[in-house]
């Protein structure tokens, strides 16, 4: 690991992906900072990781969807003197009831959380991590950002490609500098993202069992992917099959395609 045990900060690492994300991380000998909205499961799963990996693992609470928050947790670690040398963007969740159905504060806490935490967390820490030689940023976005857009979810997909975009463009400021970025790109995930937004019985029934991964294998293949620098990783053959189709369809075909799957969720 070098002179001294690297430290990544893992947003949105009370559950899911992001749980999964710091499982590996601490597999891999990394010291964390967790960091998400409930203090018990991080504390919980800090002392896990602690115990079960011998890391450290420090948990600073914060709500991504707060104006300031990014500035507000940079301080809060550096308070502690603790230096972060990866950085996971995480954090995210949606809304399925339509556009016009959503209370314009959720809209402006998806894009707070998940795309301009993100952006300011990055630019907060990654200056650091070039003048060290050293950095790893892994942003979590979705198979959703390589698809045509959906009815509904009218935001998620759109700030998920942001995110792939972004992460493409950092990927080549970075290169050189010691400091590796990759997009990572998840199809359906088994986690608790669905059950928070109401949505597990809809799409667990919408598509078979073999399309879905479980989250320890998608942050396996993330960190794998960050590691060697890749720009982007889609985990999953099928996934990555209906990535290049999202890509290749004329608009009208790949519209039509996605809003029958979306009139499909609504009957189920």
């Amino acid at each position: 690991m070098g002179e001294h045990r690297k430290t990544i900060l893992i947003t949105g690492a009370s559950a899911g992906i992001g749980a999964a994300l710091a499982r590996e991380c601490a597999m891999r000998g990394y010291d964390l900072i967790l960091t998400a909205r409930r203090e018990g499961p991080l504390q919980a799963l800090a002392q896990d990781l602690s115990a079960r990996q011998d890391v450290s693992a420090h948990v600073i609470t914060a709500d991504l969807a707060e104006p300031g928050a990014p500035v507000t947790l940079v301080k809060a670690i550096a308070a502690r003197g603790l230096t972060v040398d990866g950085l996971i963007n995480n954090a995210g969740f949606s809304r399925t009831t339509g556009f016009l159905d959503t209370d314009p504060a959720d809209h402006a806490a998806m894009i707070r959380v998940m795309l301009t935490a993100p952006v300011e967390l990055s630019r907060l820490l990654l200056p650091g991590m070039v003048a060290r030689g050293w950095g790893r940023v892994l942003n979590v976005a979705s198979l959703a950002g390589q698809m045509p857009a959906t009815g509904g979810d009218t935001l998620y997909g759109p700030i998920k490609s942001f995110l792939i975009k972004a992460s493409q463009g950092l990927w080549l400021e970075t290169q050189g500098t010691g400091v590796h970025v990759t997009a990572l790109c998840p199809g359906y995930t088994y986690t608790e993202f669905h059950d928070v937004n109401g949505s597990r019985e809809q799409v667990s029934n919408a598509y078979p069992k073999w399309m879905w991964m479980e989250a320890d294998r998608v942050a396996r293949i993330g960190w794998d992917a960050v590691e060697t620098n890749r720009p982007r990783v889609t985990p999953g053959v099928m996934n990555n099959v209906l990535a290049g189709l999202g890509g290749m369809l004329p608009d009208a075909l790949a519209l039509k395609m996605v809003g029958g799957h979306a009139k499909r969720l609504d009957r189920l």
